[in-house]
């Protein structure tokens, strides 16, 4: 019997003694602070995790910029997260496992195996043949629906020297650059966490 995927989480009451926020949260340092303090993070079941919004996924979200345009996709049907199925996103990224922690045993707070699983999650959804720097811009909750209760992104933001990406995952389909306006005339057909990331790029 195979064994069930384990995800990395956060308990929701540290985000709440942080304070809690609805939407983005550009304030990263303060929140990065207590997530990567020792022992505030450790692995749950993902069935677990799914059902119980006392915990937070932790979620990377990489946007991808360059020249002022931004890279889009639609999820396909094998997209590992059912619900999302069908919807435009900007963001790349997935649950953070086990196998991630590649790293010293001196990482306790997870910082440096997070870092190495952003990049992993990236390289397993799309190959970027591109240099790019990584900046953590924002955070983002959003309690309105069930897939929301259950996660927290971080948002991060690479700015690639060139357009050079191409597809990987089966489930990414229609994958295109573009600016801001265009994106806020197919709005209605972008995933959640996306739509909150738009305002974000309009400013």
């Amino acid at each position: 019997m195979a064994q069930e995927e384990q995800v990395l989480v956060v308990e929701r009451k540290v985000l709440e003694q942080a304070g809690m926020f609805q939407g983005l949260m550009l304030d990263v340092e303060r929140y990065l602070r207590r997530l990567f303090a020792p022992g505030i993070l450790y692995f749950l079941p993902r069935s677990q995790a799914e059902a119980d919004p006392a915990y937070k996924q932790l979620i990377p979200y990489v946007i991808m910029s360059n020249d002022g345009k931004y890279l889009t996709y639609i999820r396909g049907k094998r997209a590992g997260e059912t619900r999302l199925v069908g919807n435009r996103s900007i963001g790349i990224g997935g649950h953070i496992n086990p196998g991630d922690n590649e790293v010293p045993l001196f990482d306790t707070g997870f910082r440096e195996m997070y870092l190495t699983a952003v990049e992993r999650e990236v390289a397993e959804e799309v190959s970027v043949e591109a240099k790019h720097t990584d900046q953590i811009v924002a955070l983002l909750n959003d309690d309105s629906n069930e897939v929301g209760s259950v996660h927290l992104g971080i948002v991060h933001h690479w700015i690639l020297d060139s357009p050079a990406v191409s597809k990987r995952e089966q489930m990414i389909t229609q994958m295109a650059f573009m600016i801001p306006a265009e994106l806020q005339e197919v709005r209605d057909t972008l995933e959640t966490w996306s739509q909150l990331c738009l305002e974000l790029l309009e400013k």
